[in-house]
């Protein structure tokens, strides 16, 4: 086998072990920090995405796919750094899902749900399962995030005003076994107390959260755990991005207005002064409040960017909806983020599973652009003879 023959078999071999959801670059605790290394001045200096720190803290370029997983631990572990360790994976207690209600639609049953994460930690949820119809496959399946709202999971229910927000309820009828978790603070855990969990940031809370409900979904006898992915708008739309990072089950990650860069974020000049700084709003108790806390809102301090962690889910895919009129996420900062990212899934040879489109809207999912993304899910997550339904 020729050089160019075989690290283009090793590049595959690694993108489908990638696919399969392999958890062996992530690990279930934090690895020992190489950011550090790199302080100057109190500041953290930012690499390219194709540039790694080896063990004696110097910038060596990615040329190789063992490179590369070095780097996406890094990337990993500066997420960490800021959201605080992802507990310990093993020896969790079983998912004991109690169904609470029942509610039958022509396409699907609507199950309202709650289940064990932890010891002590009950996670309320939709779980929507599509009516068989006579037949006997397993379904592909999705992890559903609300946005911001106290209806929490609600939302994608199509339970308020926001008709663009009910991706759970159309992506059930269109076929898929869905679970929508509330966000600690909203809907069913709207009396979460922040400050007496076990967890640094709300955000790794529901990081934690999310991966016990693939975990649930996995479980299911009539979900096809190879085909798992998750959806996201606004609040959801990061944590879709932060959940994909952590767990590669997750086939596909949709993000709508989810990111920017973070020297690009600003939610306005009256929200900048309430939470005293621009990035004052990610460090809300519910949110990282170890940037304020840790990093002094920074933004050359904190470990990580968004590019970062849209880098650390290639090789699968990646769509992403930025409207161009996005008061919070600054659609400067997601070009100029897609432009650094798209150079890592063409290193990996799949520069064609990233997308990104551009609504002429404020901060919306609007139709053309949401169905779109489902119909990229179908082609990701769904077998030929489902496709055709």
């Amino acid at each position: 086998m020729r050089q160019s023959e075989k690290e283009a078999f090793n590049r595959r071999n690694f993108i489908t072990s990638m696919a399969m959801g392999s958890l062996a670059l992530m690990g279930s605790r934090p690895i020992s920090s190489l950011r550090n290394i790199i302080k100057k001045s109190g500041s953290f200096k930012r690499i390219d995405l194709l540039v790694y720190l080896d063990s004696n803290g110097q910038e060596r370029p990615v040329t190789t796919l063992a490179a590369w997983a070095i780097k996406r631990k890094q990337i990993l572990e500066g997420m960490q750094k800021a959201m605080g360790p992802l507990p310990n994976l093993s020896d969790l207690p079983p998912l004991d899902m109690e169904i609470i209600e029942r509610l039958k639609e022509d396409n699907y049953t609507r199950l309202t749900i709650n289940f064990t994460v932890a010891e002590n930690e009950r996670l309320p949820a939709y779980l929507y399962v599509p009516i068989r119809k006579g037949r006997r496959n397993r379904f592909p399946a999705m992890l559903a995030l609300h946005p911001t709202g106290a209806p929490g999971k609600g939302i994608v229910d199509g339970q308020t005003e926001s008709p663009n927000r009910a991706y759970a309820k159309e992506l059930a009828e269109r076929g898929y076994v869905v679970i929508a978790p509330d966000y600690p603070g909203f809907g069913d855990l709207k009396e979460y107390d922040f400050k007496t969990d076990r967890y640094q940031s709300g955000t790794m809370k529901s990081i934690f959260d999310n991966m016990r409900c693939v975990d649930l979904l996995a479980a299911r006898e009539d979900v096809d755990s190879d085909r798992i992915g998750v959806i996201g708008h606004s609040l959801g739309g990061h944590g879709a991005l932060f959940s994909g990072a952590f767990d590669t089950r997750l086939k596909v990650i949709i993000s709508s207005c989810g990111w920017t860069l973070m020297d690009y974020y600003n939610a306005g000049e009256e929200v900048t002064k309430k939470f005293g700084g621009a990035l004052g709003p990610w460090a809300q108790e519910r949110y990282m409040p170890l940037l304020r806390d840790k990093y002094d809102l920074d933004v050359n301090r904190i470990p990580f960017d968004f590019d970062e962690v849209i880098a650390a889910l290639a090789p699968r895919p990646f769509f992403s909806n930025s409207p161009v009129n996005d008061s919070n996420f600054n659609v400067k900062g997601v070009r100029k983020g897609m432009a650094e990212v798209t150079e890592v899934y063409d290193f990996l040879g799949v520069k064609d599973k990233l997308e990104v489109r551009y609504p002429n809207c404020e901060h919306d999912f609007p139709p053309g652009v949401r169905f779109e993304a489902y119909r990229f899910i179908d082609k990701i997550l769904k077998t030929s003879s489902e496709k055709k339904k």
